[in-house]
C-alpha cells in the first residue's frame, strides 16, 4: 500500500507546478467552486497510477491544481464511495496521497438527509462531529506510519476552522446549521425508521461519504473542515420519496452559499 501511495505521489509531484497545502474534495454542493479556481491545470484520474475511477453521476474524475482565495490548492473533482464497490483503502487512497504531497488542511462537502427537525431542505450544516456506521474501517489492517495505530478522534473536525466559518457566515448573512453527520454505506436512501434511529443516536444528518476520508485525514495529521447540504428531510411528517436528481437539484441551489464560505475560509485558513 505505502509503495503505491508513494508511486502515485511521485507521479503527481513530477507534473505539479505549484505546492498546495490546502485540498478540497468537491463533493455535492461544491461543483461550482471549480469555476473560481485560477491558474489551473488538471490531471485526469484515468492518467494517475493506482487511482480508482469515479462512477457516480454528477461526479467528474480529475485532480485540479490552481489558486483559490490567493492560495495554491488541490481539488478532487469526484470522490470514491464504498457503495460503488471500492475497498476502504481505495476510497481513502487520495487522502494518503495528499499527505505525501504536503497537504495540511482538507475541506470536504457532501449531500445529506436532515434528521434534525429544525433543518430545512437547502440548509448548510457545518459538521461538528460524526458517527461512523460503515461496516469496514478505513484504518483496518497494517498501520501506515502516517499516524498512531489508535488515532485520537476527539477533534475530527477542526474547531478553529468551524469558528472561522461561523464568523464568515455571520458577516455574509448566510444561514448555517451545525450538527453531527452519520456516515452509512448506502446506496439506498434511509427508511423512516432508520432516520428516527440515527437521530436518537445523536445524528443531525446522514450521508454515504466523508467519514472514511475524515478518519484517514486525521490519522495523517491533516486538519479537516466539512459541510453538508441538506438535500432531503428524514423528519417525521416531512419525509417524501427522494431521487438522486432531486438531491442534485437541492445541492445546486445551495452552491453559491457554500462556495462563498469555502472561498473565504481558504483565504483565512
Amino acid at each position: 500500500m505505502l509503495e503505491k501511495i508513494q508511486e502515485t505521489a511521485a507521479f503527481l509531484k513530477a507534473k505539479m507546478q505549484t505546492h498546495p497545502e490546502t485540498a478540497i474534495i468537491l463533493g455535492t454542493g461544491l461543483g461550482s467552486l471549480v469555476h473560481e479556481i485560477t491558474d489551473k491545470y488538471e490531471i485526469s484520474y484515468k492518467d494517475i497510477p493506482n487511482f480508482p475511477l469515479s462512477t457516480v453521476e454528477g461526479h467528474s474524475g480529475k485532480l485540479i491544481f490552481g489558486k483559490l482565495g490567493g492560495k495554491d490548492i488541490l481539488a478532487m473533482q469526484g470522490r470514491f464511495h464504498f457503495y460503488e464497490g471500492y475497498s476502504m483503502q481505495q476510497v481513502t487512497f487520495p487522502v494518503r496521497v495528499m499527505r505525501e504531497l504536503g497537504i495540511k488542511t482538507l475541506f470536504v462537502s457532501n449531500a445529506a438527509g436532515g434528521m434534525n427537525p429544525d433543518f430545512e431542505i437547502g440548509d448548510l450544516m457545518i459538521i461538528t462531529d460524526h458517527i461512523n456506521l460503515f461496516p469496514e474501517h478505513p484504518l483496518r489492517g497494517k498501520n501506515i506510519d502516517y499516524g498512531p495505530r489508535f488515532p485520537d478522534m476527539s477533534e475530527a473536525y477542526s474547531k478553529e476552522l468551524i469558528a472561522k466559518a461561523l464568523e464568515i457566515a455571520k458577516e455574509r448573512g448566510i444561514k448555517v446549521q451545525q450538527g453531527v453527520y452519520v456516515g452509512t454505506q448506502g446506496p439506498t436512501f434511509e427508511t423512516p425508521a432508520e432516520y428516527k434511529m440515527f437521530h436518537i443516536l445523536g445524528g443531525d444528518a446522514v450521508g454515504m461519504s466523508t467519514v472514511p476520508e475524515v478518519i484517514v485525514a486525521n490519522h495523517c495529521g491533516i486538519k479537516v473542515f466539512g459541510v453538508s447540504v441538506i438535500t432531503d428531510l428524514g423528519v417525521e411528517g416531512k419525509i417524501v420519496e427522494v431521487s438522486h436528481e432531486e438531491v442534485q437539484k437541492a445541492a445546486d441551489a445551495a452552491q453559491p452559499r457554500m462556495t462563498t464560505i469555502m472561498r473565504e475560509l481558504i483565504n483565512r485558513a
